[in-house]
């Protein structure tokens, strides 16, 4: 099953055939260099333990409050024996951790600053490349973010998925199953005793969502992309083989570093391309859509919402997985991950995209089987001919939004209804259950102000719970339109990633209960059914709310953040210039 060849011995290293970064902090007879060598020595370090050989930054967002992430501070200590055995020398640098379960209002308010940190913390420290630890949501995205910007020889090392969850025999899916249950619960077709014997067995070890979420979605995205070993992504966290991975990313930073393998050697228009591709084949999360575009940004590759439609029509979803199927990943990793799924891509990729190993990606996945084609499906059993995520465009959307197409009813690919509009989260928490709420099954709910910067910070509530009285006649979808995300384990008619956002002045700022909205994914369209001229008045009509931020790290967010068509990064961050090495003197 391991496609990684894991050796369990390392020959010795190869000189090293490129100059290395960190000699100039250690390297030369003067003060400055005096004195880090005399800080080394205080580590309790001699000249031998890193003199002449490359240093590994081992990026880790392991905290207390991150059970995601829970174990990784014991897989520092495998990456580390890697890096030794390779003939490098790790160490550990600890950064913001983004624990998607605790952190409010959301921890995409803080991707920027991951990504941010990571930068720095490789630009301004004397390390060669680095490992990157980590796997919750918004942490794979901000670490590849940083390490893509500052440029220094760097793999990601995914946390991989949670044990799969269990309830009275029954196997649960994180997130998934948490939405489902929620809303028996309300609709009274469950006790609060079961609700809580379930909440006891869902996460029942470390480990990201083992459902294909955002987590799982981006580990395996980041491997399409060739910054992961191969069949890396879904490795589970508590398994055995999850250390030996962990080893063997610290013995190839060692000979990225050596062979000058940098993510800008990487990551083309064809990684991004081969993504886009991963994405629709694996249902995956529509939060992967704003990520793409970011980490695309910072590579300097054009990378539009048109390529990411333009994947959905033609890539078959092929991988039975929840939130869109029936399985887990840990199924998915047992039936041959993602080279497996891959290799029956072959035709739709580009096949001779680099990747980290040093091999293309053709290379990496040439021959993989599937073992399991009930969760790898073949074209001719797919999920769906296309559209795994699908982008939207109209009066309502006029920068665009998306949709998961293959978690949504398929009777309301096609939907026209009238809206019920919250003005934002708190209103719709006050009214959602009244009893007097103007909704029925045909209506489009419809959420303002919780995009990028109305959220603050664009949270997960696009997954609108529905109204009690219609749950408890049975109702289990309804059309639901924001500018807010949703959670990758989420499912739903569920339109998302309004652009330009309501609180900026977007066209679903002007909407108001009653008007009709006309969906229709086929067409790829998403309209607002109102005459131009009654839209003009309410925009003249329409008060810019006051900022969320008046000082502190908000407010350089909203100063800076962009719209979700354009990834949500900072101005700043994506623009032309030189952010220099640091000053020896």
């Amino acid at each position: 099953m391991n496609n990684l060849n894991l050796e369990n011995s390392t020959p010795m290293p190869d000189p090293v055939p490129v100059p290395l970064r960190s000699d100039r902090w250690f390297g030369p007879s003067d003060l400055r260099s005096f004195g880090h060598r005399s800080r080394a020595a205080q580590l309790g370090l001699g000249r031998g333990d890193y003199h002449g050989k490359p240093v590994v930054a081992i990026v880790n967002t392991w905290s207390d409050l991150n059970p995601c992430h829970g174990h990784l501070r014991a897989r520092a200590e495998d990456v580390k024996r890697g890096v030794w055995q390779a003939g490098g020398w790790p160490v550990e640098l600890p950064v913001l951790s983004l624990a998607e379960n605790f952190q409010k209002p959301t921890t995409m308010l803080y991707r920027n600053l991951l990504a941010m940190e990571v930068e720095e913390l490789l630009r301004s420290y004397p390390v060669d490349g680095a490992v990157l630890l980590g796997g919750c949501d918004k942490t794979a995205p901000g670490l590849v973010m940083g390490a893509t910007s500052v440029d220094l020889p760097a793999l990601f090392m995914p946390a991989g998925p949670m044990l799969k969850g269990n309830y009275r025999g029954r196997v649960l899916g994180s997130g998934s199953d948490v939405w489902k249950s929620w809303d028996e619960l309300r609709a009274g077709r469950i006790t609060e005793a079961e609700w809580r014997e379930m909440e006891e067995g869902i996460a029942r070890s470390p480990g990201t969502c083992m459902t294909m979420g955002t987590a799982s979605t981006m580990a395996a995205l980041i491997e399409a992309m060739g910054l992961s070993l191969p069949r890396s992504s879904s490795v589970p966290a508590m398994d055995a083989e999850h250390p030996r991975v962990a080893a063997e990313a610290g013995r190839r930073a060692v000979e990225l570093i050596r062979e000058d393998l940098r993510p800008s050697k990487i990551l083309g228009p064809d990684a991004f391309a081969n993504a886009a591709v991963a994405l629709m084949a694996l249902g995956g999360s529509t939060n992967a859509v704003i990520h793409l575009v970011a980490m695309a940004a910072r590579a300097g590759v054009e990378f539009t919402l048109d390529d990411v439609d333009r994947a959905s029509r033609e890539v078959p979803v092929l991988c039975n997985l929840r939130p869109s199927g029936e399985h887990l990943m840990e199924d998915f990793h047992f039936a041959g991950g993602l080279p497996a799924l891959l290799e029956r891509l072959r035709p739709l990729l580009k096949t001779d995209a680099p990747t980290i190993t040093g091999k293309s990606l053709g290379e990496n996945i040439a021959g993989t089987q599937v073992h399991n084609d009930d969760v790898i499906r073949t074209p001719e059993t797919a999920l769906a001919d296309s559209g795994g995520v699908a982008v939207l465009r109209g009066n309502l959307a006029p920068d665009g939004a998306v949709i998961k197409a293959s978690a949504m009813d398929p009777a309301k690919r096609r939907h026209r209804g009238p809206a019920v509009v919250f003005e934002d989260y708190a209103d719709l928490v006050a009214r959602l259950d009244d009893p007097d709420l103007p909704a029925t099954a045909d209506s489009v709910l419809v959420l303002k102000n919780a995009g990028p910067q109305g959220g603050p910070g664009m949270p997960e509530w696009g997954m609108l719970p529905l109204p009690k009285k219609l749950l408890e006649a049975g109702v289990r979808d309804m059309v639901r339109v924001s500018d807010a995300r949703m959670s990758g384990t989420s499912y739903g008619t569920c339109v998302l990633h309004v652009a330009p956002e309501s609180f900026v002045g977007g066209p679903l700022a002007l909407v108001q209960t009653g008007d009709i909205i006309e969906l229709d994914v086929p067409a790829r369209r998403l309209h607002l059914d109102v005459p131009d001229d009654e839209l003009a008045r309410r925009r003249e009509a329409w008060q810019p709310p006051k900022p969320r931020f008046q000082r502190g790290y908000g407010a350089m967010f909203s100063a800076h953040i962009q719209q979700a068509d354009r990834g949500c990064d900072f101005d700043f961050l994506v623009q032309p210039g030189e952010n220099p090495e640091p000053a020896m003197h």
